[in-house]
């Protein structure tokens, strides 16, 4: 007879994991348990993935409207057909030539309310299909834009041509489509070089567990100390 193991777990996910991978290996650690995620990563990016275990695996639309927080990397001077580091690039420029006053206004026309075309190279499905599996094709299919909230925007451009943006935005919102469009506003190809989730909800970095930890020592000690209770997910309702 199996455990019962109730609760939500944050993880701090490492790169060139997908979130997938990240549920099966706690599965596997917990001897089976039902376990699931309140919202993917990349397999590149870091950071904050809330899963929920056992009987909480319900709760999920607890979650559904969530705002999440990131710390974006981006830099200019290359462009790729992912918008991130681990795509093709598709263009490349110099940028010197880039206005940093009009940078920094660009940055700020993304606060607020708007509408934002997924990016061909995501897992939002078109008539049945995920339109990364049509740009692996070389196919590129009309998408609907979706309303986006950026609720705040801290930028660091001192590292340029590298720059650093604390992020906090509504779920759905696409931080790589975000880098490549800063590029095409001030004239310069653009790509998110890094993407480190922050904060979930009420889910942080402080709390997560350290997933590389897990791998290392199969530990389901470790696992089972960063569970919260079910309770927590109520009070969040």
């Amino acid at each position: 007879m199996k455990e019962e193991i109730n609760g939500i777990l944050v993880v701090d996910k490492p790169s060139g994991w997908t979130s997938h991978d990240v549920v099966n290996k706690i599965r596997n650690v917990l001897g089976g348990i039902k376990v699931g995620h309140t919202g993917t990563l990349d397999p590149d990016a870091t950071g904050v993935l809330v899963l929920l275990v056992g009987n909480a695996t319900k709760m999920a639309y607890l979650f559904e409207n969530d705002d999440k927080r990131y710390r974006a990397e981006i830099t200019f001077g290359q462009a790729t057909d992912t918008y991130d580091a681990a795509g093709k690039t598709t263009a490349t420029g110099d940028p010197n030539i880039v206005d940093i006053q009009k940078l920094n206004a660009a940055i700020r026309e993304f606060v607020g309310e708007s509408e934002q075309l997924p990016p061909m190279y995501s897992a939002v499905k078109v008539q049945g299909k995920r339109l990364y599996q049509l740009a692996r094709k070389g196919k590129t299919v009309e998408r609907k834009p979706r309303k986006i909230v950026i609720r705040s925007i801290v930028s660091d451009l001192s590292p340029y041509p590298r720059i650093v943006l604390d992020i906090v935005c509504s779920k759905g919102t696409y931080i790589r489509s975000i880098a490549h469009q800063l590029g095409e506003a001030v004239g310069c190809p653009s790509h998110l070089s890094s993407l480190r989730r922050t904060e979930s909800g009420s889910c942080t970095l402080r709390e997560a567990l350290d997933f590389l930890q897990v791998i290392e020592s199969g530990g389901k000690h470790d696992v089972l100390d960063h569970i919260r209770p079910v309770s927590r997910l109520t009070m969040q309702s």
